[in-house]
């Protein structure tokens, strides 16, 4: 335990080792390096952190990890003190060390409309106003892969140093509907407000803009919508395509991005086009466009579809196998969107119907999201391929034979084909040889229960309906 004040750094120190050993270097660094040791008198250990809000993650997330260090190292009694800047008010005691609760910052005054900013009015302090932020769109919960990295590590360097310090500015972000565009641009927001406390931040979809240039021009109120968005410091602009064919909105943007650009604010464009491929925008705001980076989002690959799969699946609560899994992967191809839409849709299902969560129960439930049924498979292939794969002579098959290796084919084929086409069941046992449907459908159930208690049997029955569907 330390006594003195004297090596409170040195043992700082020491904490740190043992929390990056409990952390990952991105959590680590984002953190716990920003904290800086002022002071220890033997009872109270103040740290300097970022602001209030970073305050609020570390007692949420980390508090755990840090009240066992703090007691080992400065004694059991010691409490936690954070010092914030002066904007952020006094030092805050840790909720955790104490029964008083951290305090919570106070909600500036919500500035609805641009027009209660008076150009020239002289003001002791500037209003704050609501970002327009969704706190879950963080880059914690953005999943990462090879289709979107560099706008994600882009997209992070803008939010460690927004404005001049970043050759990205204005970051453009571009691509199709649903990879994520919105999630990483508030999630630039969201990153800014922790770490740049001091910066007026603000998330806009060119429609609300759009809405609010309407109303100002109709207000004869311009001048006023034009210096609130100048007194912005983080810009974030979200469908900017829709600037496309108005005039009016693209001069007003013109002295807004101008304006912002020359005084070292940030600007954050996204779109579903690259700046090339805009119409009806003016030439003089899209070669503002491609001064800093135009990053593109792109669908996702197979490894990233796994990990939004898996990252959406323990938001819900949920256990999918990995059989289901590598399905859903292989076959949604869409956005990111669909994938954690056809999740939830699957978890719902199973959850309401009590039933486990399997291939065959995904296909059915999933049909709105998957497209299953890629090309036209008939009973005559299936049968072909079942014979091929499994070596049973095809007139065997058709027989009334009921040796174990042909009724366990021929009880494959009809499952299969029941799963894999739409043909009714009695047609299905009319081309298994003359069979009724009653017989069809014992034979699925009989290969469902075996594919449920024995794993190989399970792996060879998915393995012959993948080389069926190729």
């Amino acid at each position: 335990m330390l006594t003195t004040s004297v090596a409170y750094k040195d043992a700082w120190q020491n904490c740190l080792s043992q929390i990056q050993a409990q952390t990952s270097a991105e959590e680590f660094a984002k953190w716990f390096l920003p904290i800086v040791p002022l002071e220890f008198d033997g009872s109270k250990l103040r740290l300097r952190v970022p602001s209030k809000s970073f305050v609020d993650q570390i007692e949420e997330r980390y508090i755990n990890v840090l009240r066992p260090l703090i007691a080992e190292t400065f004694g059991c009694q010691t409490r936690l003190c954070y010092a914030v800047p002066r904007s952020e008010q006094q030092s805050i005691q840790s909720a955790t060390n104490s029964a008083q609760s951290v305090p919570t910052r106070i909600d500036p005054a919500n500035i609805q409309n641009p027009g209660l900013i008076i150009p020239g009015l002289v003001q002791k302090s500037t209003p704050r106003f609501d970002p327009q932020l969704n706190h879950n769109y963080t880059f914690e919960t953005f999943i990462e892969g090879e289709c979107n990295r560099l706008v994600r590590s882009a997209s992070m360097a803008v939010a460690v140093n927004p404005g001049s310090s970043t050759p990205f500015n204005p970051l453009y972000i571009y691509g199709d509907s649903g990879l994520g565009k919105t999630h990483v641009a508030q999630a630039i927001g969201n990153e800014i407000s922790m770490r740049h406390p001091e910066l007026q931040v603000l998330y806009v979809a060119m429609s609300k803009f759009q809405s609010q240039f309407q109303a100002a021009t109709i207000e004869k109120n311009i001048p006023n919508f034009i210096h609130f968005y100048q007194g912005v410091d983080v810009l974030i602009l979200d469908d900017i395509q829709e600037l496309s064919g108005k005039p009016g909105t693209q001069n007003a943007f013109f002295n807004i991005f101008n304006h912002l650009q020359m005084s070292g604010k940030q600007l954050v464009l996204i779109s579903d086009k690259p700046p090339v491929e805009l119409k009806d925008i003016e030439e003089r705001l899209l070669t503002r466009f491609k001064w800093g980076l135009s990053a593109q989002i792109h669908i996702p690959d197979y490894q990233t579809k796994i990990k939004i799969i898996k990252a959406k699946a323990a938001r819900l609560g949920a256990e999918i196998p990995t059989d289901v899994i590598n399905y859903l992967a292989d076959n949604i191809s869409a956005n990111i969107r669909e994938i954690e839409g056809a999740i939830s849709s699957l978890v719902a299902n199973t959850s309401f119907m009590g039933k486990k969560i399997t291939i065959s129960l995904a296909k059915e439930i999933l049909k709105g999201y998957i497209s299953l049924y890629q090309k036209e498979i008939t009973i005559e292939h299936i049968i072909d391929t079942i014979c091929e794969q499994m070596n049973v002579d095809k007139e065997r098959l058709l027989s009334s034979e009921r040796t174990r290796e042909v009724a366990i084919a021929r009880q494959i084929a009809m499952y299969l084909a029941k799963q894999l086409t739409k043909i009714p069941l009695t047609a299905i046992g009319l081309a298994m040889g003359g069979r009724n449907h009653a017989t069809v459908l014992h034979s699925c159930k009989t290969i469902t229960n075996l594919m449920e208690t024995d794993q190989s049997f399970k792996l060879q029955v998915e393995d012959l309906e993948k080389i069926v569907s190729a």
